[in-house]
This record gives C-alpha cells, sequence and structure tokens, in this order.
C-alpha cells in the first residue's frame, strides 16, 4: 500500500485494506480517492456490523425511509431516472476495434475523456464506501470477486440484498487482479435525496480494464454494478474463454408423483414470461436473472445464479397470481421497495389486486391524484418499473442448492418468445445447433396485432441482445462449440404462450405453462414421445390430454390441441426472412446459417407435400 493512500484512509479503514495486500485494490482505491474526492472513506468488508451500518446509514441520509413492517424500507429514485439508460450506457471501443451495430458504443479515449471530467470532485462532501462481493457461490470456480466504490447507501444495501459478500474472497485471490470492479456516483443530490444531473447519467463499460464507470443515477439497473453492467463484463469474459454468461432463470421442476428434481434455465425477452415460468406453482427457483454455465467434469452443463437475491418488478404482483411473492412483500423482513406510493407508512403499487390510496409520496414527491408533470403527463401513483428488492432465500419456492459451489446439473434450456399468430407453445429443438438458432432467433411481439395489422416484433437473440459485448456471430458461434464440448447436453426447447385466435383471445390460460413445462422435463427422461415437425418436435395430444386431466382435473380438446400446435408456415418463412435479413450484416458461422437453410427446406418441402401453409398435427401423422 502506498504511502499517499495510507494519508487517504483512517486507520480503520487502512487495517481493512492491508489485510488484502492486493496492489490493484489498492490502485484503484487511491485513483478512485484523488479523482471523486470524497469527505470520508469507509471500507465494509463480511462482519455483520460493517453491513448493518451500510443499512443504518442509507436510513440515516435519507436515501431510505422506514415502513409500518418491521424490515421493509421505501427508495425513491429521480423522476427522470426510473430505467435503464440505453442511450448513455456504453461500450469505451478501442481504436481499430469494431463491435455489432446492435452495441452502443463510444470511443474508449474520448469517453473515458469525457466521463474522468464529469468525475472529478463528483464525491466532494459525501462518503464513499467500498464493498466487496462475490458473483456466484463462495468457493466455487464459478466465482468471480467484485469491488464496488459508490457514494450510495442505498446502492450498498441493495447489493447486501442482491449479492453474496465477498471480502474472504479477495483475500483468497492472494494479490491477484481476476476481479471485475465499479466505481459509482449519485453525483449531486437535491432536498430529497435524489440525483439531479440526470441529463449528465453515463453509464460506461471498460471492457479492458473489466470496470464499470457509473455517474449521476440511483435507479439500480443503472447504479448497482453487479447486476446488468457485471452480466455485460461476464460475457465478455465468457466469451474470450469457454463459458457462458446468460441472461436466465435457474429452475428445479418437480414432476408430480416422481421423486427427482431436473433443472432448467430460461431465457426470456421482457413480458414473455419469465417470471411466470421461474414461479410455477409447485417447483422450486434457483435463481430469476442471471446464470454462468460451464461444462462440468463428467461432461454436462453446470449452473449457478451469481446473484443471491432479486430486483423484481412489483407492478401487478397480487395475491391471487404472484401468491408467494405477495406473501413476502407483506410480512416483517429485510427488503427494499423502490418507486411504489407510500401513504402512511404503507406500500401501494399498480396491480396489488386493491384500490390505491388517492395521495401519499412516491418517485414524483407529495403525489395526488390528477397531478401532472412539466411536460402535461399525468403522474401514476406509483411506476409501473416500480421494485422490490430481497434476498431469494426468504420465497418458501427457493430450492436447496442455490448455494453449492458446483452449481446444479442442466437438463433443459427454455428459450420464450412472444407472438400472436405463429409459433407453438412448446416445441423440442431438433438437436442441439438447432437449439442454438431457436434462441437465435428470439422474437418478442411489443404490439398486439390488431384489425389485421401485424404487431410489431422485437428481436433479441438468447434475451440479451441489450448486454451482449462481443459481435453476435462470436457470441453464436462460442453457443455452438459449447455445445460441442458438452457429452450430456441439455435439451433445448421453444415456448410460446401468447397464441389468439381470430377473434384476438388468447388460446391458452396462463397456468397452462406448467403442462408444458412438465412435458420438457418428462422428454428428458423419454418419458413422452414426440411428433416430429420442419421446426422441431412437439407433443402428441393423448400424452397433452392426460397431463391437462392429472395436473388441472380439465379436458383438453382436440380442436384446441390442433390449433395451437399447427405449424403456420407462411408465417414461419416469414420469420426466417426477417432472420436473414438481421444477420446478414454480421455473418454467422457456417453451422448457424446452415440450420437456417434446412428450417427454410423443410417447410418449403413440407407446404409442397400438404399443399396448405397450414400444416395440423394430425395431417402429419396420417
Amino acid at each position: 500500500m502506498t504511502d499517499h493512500l495510507r494519508n487517504l484512509l483512517d486507520s480503520e479503514a487502512y487495517d481493512k485494506l492491508s489485510i488484502l495486500q492486493n496492489r490493484y485494490v489498492d490502485d484503484i482505491l487511491e485513483w478512485s480517492i484523488k479523482l471523486c474526492k470524497p469527505a470520508r472513506v469507509t471500507i465494509i468488508t463480511d462482519e455483520q456490523s460493517d453491513i448493518d451500518y451500510v443499512r443504518e446509514r442509507a436510513l440515516q441520509i435519507g436515501e431510505e425511509t422506514a415502513l409500518n413492517i418491521p424490515g421493509h424500507t421505501v427508495h425513491f429514485d429521480c423522476y427522470r431516472d426510473q430505467a435503464r439508460d440505453k442511450e448513455h450506457t456504453r461500450v469505451l471501443l478501442p481504436k481499430g476495434k469494431t463491435l455489432s451495430r446492435y452495441i452502443n458504443t463510444i470511443d474508449r479515449d474520448e469517453g473515458l475523456a469525457e466521463i474522468y471530467g464529469l468525475m472529478d470532485g463528483i464525491m466532494t462532501g459525501k462518503e464513499m464506501l467500498v464493498r466487496f462481493f462475490c458473483l456466484g457461490p463462495r468457493n466455487s470456480r464459478f466465482a468471480i470477486p467484485a469491488l464496488q466504490i459508490t457514494d450510495s447507501a442505498y446502492v450498498a444495501h441493495s447489493e447486501d440484498l442482491l449479492y453474496r459478500s465477498g471480502y474472504s474472497e479477495f483475500i483468497k485471490l492472494k494479490g491477484r487482479r481476476d476481479f471485475f470492479h465499479f466505481v459509482h456516483s449519485a453525483g449531486p443530490l437535491d432536498k430529497g435525496g435524489h440525483s439531479v444531473n440526470h441529463k449528465l447519467r453515463r453509464i460506461y463499460i471498460d471492457l479492458e480494464k473489466d470496470r464499470v464507470l457509473s455517474i449521476n443515477n440511483q435507479y439500480a439497473g443503472n447504479s448497482l454494478g453487479l447486476k446488468k453492467l457485471a452480466l455485460r463484463l461476464a460475457i465478455h469474459k465468457a466469451n474470450h474463454e469457454d463459458w457462458l454468461t446468460e441472461h436466465m432463470f435457474i429452475m428445479g421442476v418437480h414432476p408430480e408423483g416422481k421423486e427427482r428434481t431436473s433443472y432448467f434455465t430460461g431465457a426470456f425477452p421482457s413480458a414473455c414470461g419469465k417470471t411466470s415460468t421461474a414461479m410455477i406453482p409447485g417447483q422450486t427457483i434457483v435463481g430469476d436473472d442471471i446464470a454462468y454455465l460451464r461444462v462440468w467434469d463428467d461432461g454436462s452443463c453446470h449452473a449457478v445464479n451469481i446473484e443471491s437475491g432479486i430486483f423484481g418488478i412489483i407492478t401487478d404482483v397480487n395475491p391471487i397470481d404472484d401468491p408467494l411473492i405477495y406473501d413476502c412483500l407483506t410480512t416483517p423482513r429485510e427488503l427494499i421497495f423502490s418507486n411504489v406510493l407510500v401513504n402512511n407508512g404503507k406500500p401501494f403499487w399498480l396491480g396489488m389486486g386493491q384500490e390505491l390510496p388517492s395521495s401519499g409520496i412516491n418517485h414524483w414527491g407529495r403525489y395526488q391524484k390528477g397531478m401532472k408533470d412539466e411536460d402535461g403527463n399525468e403522474i401514476p401513483p406509483a411506476h409501473k418499473n416500480a421494485r422490490y428488492t430481497i434476498r431469494i432465500d426468504e420465497l418458501d419456492n427457493v430450492d436447496p442448492e442455490i448455494h453449492n459451489p458446483d452449481g446444479v446439473r442442466i437438463d433443459g434450456i427454455i428459450y420464450g418468445g412472444r407472438d400472436s399468430d405463429t409459433n407453438v407453445p412448446i416445441c423440442q429443438s431438433l438437436d442441439w445447433d438447432h437449439g442454438v438458432f431457436l434462441g437465435a432467433c428470439l422474437e418478442s411481439e411489443t404490439t398486439a396485432a390488431t384489425l389485421g395489422r401485424e404487431g410489431v416484433r422485437k428481436h433479441s437473440p438468447m434475451a440479451n441482445l441489450d448486454f451482449v459485448v462481443v459481435p453476435l456471430h462470436q457470441y453464436i458461434h462460442n453457443h455452438l462449440e459449447f455445445g460441442r464440448r458438452l457429452k450430456r447436453k441439455p435439451l433445448i426447447f421453444s415456448t410460446n404462450y401468447f397464441l389468439k385466435d381470430d377473434a384476438g383471445n388468447y388460446l391458452t390460460n396462463k397456468t397452462d405453462k406448467k403442462v408444458w413445462l412438465l412435458w420438457a422435463e418428462g422428454r428428458v427422461y423419454n418419458e413422452y414421445g414426440a411428433l416430429e415437425t420442419p421446426v422441431g418436435y412437439i407433443p402428441y395430444f393423448n400424452d397433452l390430454k392426460r397431463m391437462f386431466e392429472k395436473v388441472f382435473h380439465k379436458s383438453l380438446s382436440r380442436e384446441l390441441y390442433e390449433q395451437l400446435f399447427a405449424i403456420r408456415v407462411e408465417k414461419l418463412l416469414r420469420k426466417l426472412e426477417r432472420m436473414e435479413k438481421i444477420y446478414a450484416d454480421d455473418p454467422m458461422p457456417q453451422r448457424f446459417t446452415d440450420v437456417l437453410m434446412d428450417q427454410k427446406t423443410r417447410l418449403f418441402a413440407a407446404r409442397d407435400k400438404y399443399r396448405s401453409d397450414i400444416i395440423y398435427p394430425a395431417m402429419l401423422i396420417s
């Protein structure tokens, strides 16, 4: 440790830092202190007293406020800081390097000059909190230590709930540089404790140094370095090594009447059913957002949840549809609400199943129904992107293997898209390469089809497009190669819960996805047959009929089955045309191109054979 750094720290902070014996940590901290110029530096270890200090500090300085239920607090972000800032989230790109056009970049030298200028003195008069976390279970080959430097006690408290403490992991590094680091500042605050310089919000990802610099924000998606910002760093690391970092849940599937657990991962774009799948009744959850996947010693695929908590959207969480989560949100435990409505110490949110008060405190400040902002927009009582932050161990359906350092063996992978008129509810890929293709072609219909106008479809390969910081062809190539290294490959499935009839009514209920999941789990053990189609394997009617009767005590009609699992050739060919255009600018691996062309050939051949643009299962059997 340099003499200069010794002079920047009090004796307690110096002692805690010196235990690490890591000059890289020392250099990062010295640089951060000199640039940001905090009034005080506090080092937080794994000790409970240190962790308690962070929570108490958040309450003391007003970044959080205590609510009526013990352990519950609320935080409000700036009115203009309520979601991920895609425009100002940029990868710092060194000269001579290129990335896919989907990735928002800025010249590295230009970006660093800008953000260093904005960071100069940004913590003046504030306390710098230095945190040590572990991405993934401790004592694991999956684990990546992470250093978080922030002037926000709310950010530091949130990460206590979301991640495993990692001071001990930094000791185990024995001076090595193998960790991510993040420097964050909320910037100047108004009287309400909100960031005021939202127009100077910057989130810059520096792949050269495994770091993220984030300023003038408080919303967790922009300020919590270990979440989606660390996801980008890990994607870069994984795609230059031999593993995968994915925007996936991990869940344990428990078939009724059988003494076994099969583990599935799942990648779904927003509003495509990711959370509702991970929380299907009777199943267990390992993680809801980000997974690291590795080829294990026996040739199988193992995965861990890098987090130990949930930063979940609270809108529409209600006691009918989400009883497990709702119970956690309404009983004593350590929990942070953000951007909800608070009335007399009680939180309220949109879609919670009861009438909301007409006044209170929310992300705007003092709220009264009918208020409008400076642009004339009516201010909702709670923000539609309001959140809750909670430890995943608080859920009754948490899986017992959540902290297993070896992770869990993955038996199946689900890629879930959303469209009203094309894909079947559940389909198994023909093989691993075809499964990677299905994931790379994920689409989410953002606007439902009305009056004959087709819905707007947004493409998101592996539900990860916003976070991929390597060229798409490399990202997809690494998925294909990952499968080649596996001796025991997980089965890959695609889902679509949103098919509609001609009148615009959904063909299935919200709960039906449990049957699709259990069918996929049964396929792992060859307990169900499958009908081969041009786009993959689909369930037989008799199997689904028995499953619906057993699981829901209701009947599935042959007519509905034929409608749900019809192969809509023309619409599928249009989708392939969209994919060809999308990937034309970033030439894909030959194996990917071959799979695409093979699928197109199969669809054309089927249309010619059956002389129809819609091929029903009964036609394939006859």
